[in-house]
């Protein structure tokens, strides 16, 4: 008999799909990479990504190497040498030459690490692919902006590279009423204006992310013909701003009931004793804590669904356990299903929302998933 696990997660490879398709749509002519970088922020890259190129994408960023090499060995068992994978953050010296070797497009963040590129291309008898990693404004990492030009024109003659895109990140997409994103793509749009009078052109060039895809039309929009999408494929997205797109959560944390108990007023629940009954209350105790990525601020705020009800968590969530009120949920029983993350309806429970709670966003819900949940693929 096969032993069941008492937390999983549920994704939706179907839904998934559905949400490259309202992305795709929504951005053409310009095109889409998907960013998969964190195990596809926890959720498995390996069957994101599949469900991905069946659904038509053939672009993919991530962080760091390790990922782009699991990237690209999926995609040589797939026989599929038309996908790139892309770096999008930093590549490191002694990175350069394997990534080079895997056929990786890789950011060029400054002139000198150009200048490793094209040796390592010239050593291994390639021209490898780079994309301009521009800096207008997120203060992280990337050519300044003021340096891009004479940085462009100096790289662009390094006979082993294809430089076939730039791009850029925004800070502030999220808030579709500051002024700085506007800023940042007009400064961005100054600096391919200053090399085209060289006849420097780009085949990609992309600035939006999930973020400036819902709040600036005109980051989806010539000279820019790439865009980026991360949070937006789980069907999430930044608390504020607009949600343009209408995709819905790929994802269902659900988890089992361990014991019911009734127990009597003036009973506290948990550590720190932050909660006391009033009445006779039927108290759950459900087999999933903060390891398994229940965050803490559900404490006493929060609920569950449990037999389709909202049953609100009681007590301070521990590691392990989480204790919630069932007392209009009907009959229940160890063993019943717990739904955490998903539902339909008025009850649903999204990452959004943990996020809310939380004071945080749906990437930081989604990447804190336990290594112990199970991960589970439907369509």
């Amino acid at each position: 008999m096969k032993l069941k696990r008492r937390v999983w997660v549920e994704v939706d490879l179907a839904q998934l799909k559905r949400n490259y398709a309202k992305i795709a749509a929504a951005v053409k002519p310009a095109k889409v990479l998907c960013v998969l970088k964190a195990n596809a922020y926890g959720l498995g890259v390996e069957p994101y990504a599949r469900a991905l190129v069946s659904a038509g994408c053939t672009a993919f960023g991530v962080a760091e190497p390790f990922e782009a090499l699991q990237l690209v060995d999926l995609f040589r068992r797939m026989a599929r040498k038309d996908l790139s994978v892309q770096m999008l953050s930093s590549v490191l010296p002694d990175e350069i030459e394997p990534m080079v070797r895997a056929g990786v497009t890789l950011p060029v963040t400054d002139a000198p690490t150009a200048s490793l590129i094209d040796r390592a291309a010239a050593k291994c008898g390639v021209r490898a692919k780079v994309h301009f990693k521009l800096d207008t404004g997120m203060g992280r990492l990337g050519v300044l902006a003021k340096d891009a030009p004479r940085v462009i024109r100096e790289v662009v003659k390094l006979p082993h590279l294809d430089c076939e895109g730039i791009f850029s990140h925004c800070p502030m997409a999220y808030e579709p009423a500051d002024p700085f994103t506007e800023e940042q793509i007009d400064l961005f749009e100054a600096v391919l204006a200053d090399v085209a009078r060289d006849g420097i052109a780009f085949k990609k060039v992309h600035v939006a992310a999930s973020d400036a895809i819902n709040n600036f039309p005109r980051a989806k929009k010539p000279p820019f013909n790439w865009v980026r999408t991360g949070i937006n494929l789980h069907g999430s997205f930044d608390p504020n701003g607009r949600r343009a797109l209408k995709v819905k959560s790929v994802l269902a944390l659900k988890t089992r009931v361990a014991q019911v108990r009734e127990l009597p007023p003036g009973t506290t629940l948990g550590y720190g004793r932050t909660w006391c009954l009033n009445r006779t209350t039927r108290v759950a105790t459900i087999s999933a804590g903060y390891a398994d990525g229940l965050p803490l601020a559900l404490t006493n705020r929060g609920h569950v669904l449990v037999n389709g009800k909202a049953c609100p968590v009681i007590g301070r969530i521990s590691m392990d356990y989480t204790t919630v009120d069932v007392s209009r949920a009907g009959a229940v029983k160890p063993g019943d299903e717990v739904i955490c993350l998903g539902g339909s309806g008025k009850g649903a429970i999204t990452p959004d929302d943990w996020g809310a709670l939380k004071g945080t966003h749906a990437y930081e819900v989604i990447c804190a998933l336990g290594n112990r949940v199970e991960r589970q693929y439907v369509e």
